[in-house]
């Protein structure tokens, strides 16, 4: 193969790339723009401050307490107090509160008389993280309300405090998250998100300067230029794959760094399976703006099936076969596990060994398709490139 000839085709779609503004937008910008826009709605990374209402049916000292640590909670905040459920009930519907809890009568009398005092939390389900964000507010704050009044009562009946305590909770429970040390959204979304936009925004912009060159008939070109063509996005994959593991994730603090060999060596596989991937789309449309039309509705289905969104083992048996088409599946898990748990490279071999087998095959089928097809035209593909 001539040194010389890929070497010239790199270079000379490198310069092209900087010339197209549209593949320039999508190949270098568009990865820089939603590296700092994409986390931004996420910077508190917890849901915290979830305006809830209480229902007072009691209006007893113990009623009270439960609203103080309510809103003491930083989980919650208390928008309102009434001792009407239904006001509660149409202030969830108009969108004010995202639930509220009821605190029935008797509540305290109850209490004191050993009798079951259930206080009924009813939230808005049509939003999961506000859901968990409520039921595990008022979860916590009736559970802290209700071990006082038992270590109270342990007290009064001739226990130590200390011994109260212990009794109260024999089995103590600590939860450490290893690899999300905030439990943060965007801890959990965005390095994910991450490999999906390298893949997106690479992907597109080759098949529409794959277009461009078919549109102008430069599109038949020998293997060695196909194959300085596909180096020349994997460079510019590669670029962009730095900018997020090497200065964005820091700068955003999220998890990394857990192998950072191992991650550069995913995004040498990672980079060339989806420049081959669209270049080959950009051969089979032959369209430059065809190529946008086509693949931009495709971001949420990969989202979904890639696995870190919903789990895979749920997903219908043909679909989890269907989504290692895409990259982006062997590139998630392998990059979640390199970069926040800092596994060995041969922890996550088959998802290396398949990119770079994406990257051969594709090739060699690209090669082969987009081979000149008459020997007189070898010579100006080659120059034209």
């Amino acid at each position: 193969m001539d040194a010389r000839g890929w070497a010239a085709a790199w270079r000379d779609t490198l310069a092209e790339l900087l010339r197209d503004k549209g593949a320039l937008l999508l190949i270098v910008l568009a990865p820089v723009f939603y590296g700092f826009f994409y986390p931004w709605p996420y910077a508190t990374e917890v849901l915290q401050r979830v305006p809830v209402a209480i229902v007072d049916l009691d209006h007893s000292s113990l009623s009270r307490q439960i609203v103080r640590y309510a809103d003491a909670s930083p989980d919650l905040r208390v928008a309102m107090v009434t001792g009407d459920e239904e006001t509660a009930r149409q202030a969830m519907w108009r969108g004010e509160i995202e639930g509220y809890a009821l605190l029935t009568r008797d509540l305290r009398r109850n209490v004191l008389r050993g009798r079951p005092a259930p206080v009924v939390v009813s939230t808005n389900g049509s939003y999961a993280l506000y859901n968990k964000a409520v039921m595990t507010g008022f979860t916590a704050v009736v559970g802290t309300v209700s071990a006082g009044i038992e270590i109270a009562q342990r007290t009064a009946h001739g226990q130590g405090r200390n011994q109260a305590m212990a009794g109260r909770s024999p089995v103590g429970v600590s939860a450490v998250a290893l690899y999300n040390p905030t439990g943060g959204y965007g801890s959990y979304v965005v390095p994910a998100v991450a490999l999906i936009i390298m893949q997106q925004t690479l992907l597109m912009g080759v098949a529409m300067l794959a277009g461009t060159w078919a549109e102008a008939g430069r599109l038949r070109a020998p293997a060695r230029v196909w194959l300085g063509r596909v180096l020349a996005f994997s460079t510019a994959g590669l670029v962009a794959g730095l900018v997020y593991f090497g200065w964005i994730f820091w700068l955003q603090d999220y998890p990394r760094g857990g192998n950072p060999l191992g991650a550069l060596v995913l995004l040498l596989c990672y980079a060339p399976a989806i420049s081959v991937a669209g270049a080959l789309l950009g051969a089979w449309l032959k369209d430059r703006e065809q190529a946008l039309q086509v693949w931009l509705f495709t971001s949420l289905p990969i989202a979904f099936l890639s696995g870190f969104a919903w789990p895979v083992e749920s997903l219908p048996p043909v679909l989890q076969a269907a989504r290692w088409i895409f990259p982006s599946t062997a590139g998630i898990d392998a990059s979640l596990r390199l970069n926040q748990m800092g596994v060995p490279l041969a922890d996550v071999a088959g998802s290396l060994s398949w990119l770079a087998a994406w990257a051969l095959a594709g090739f060699a089928a690209l090669a082969w398709w987009m081979r000149p097809r008459e020997p007189g035209t070898l010579r100006g593909d080659v120059k034209s490139a």
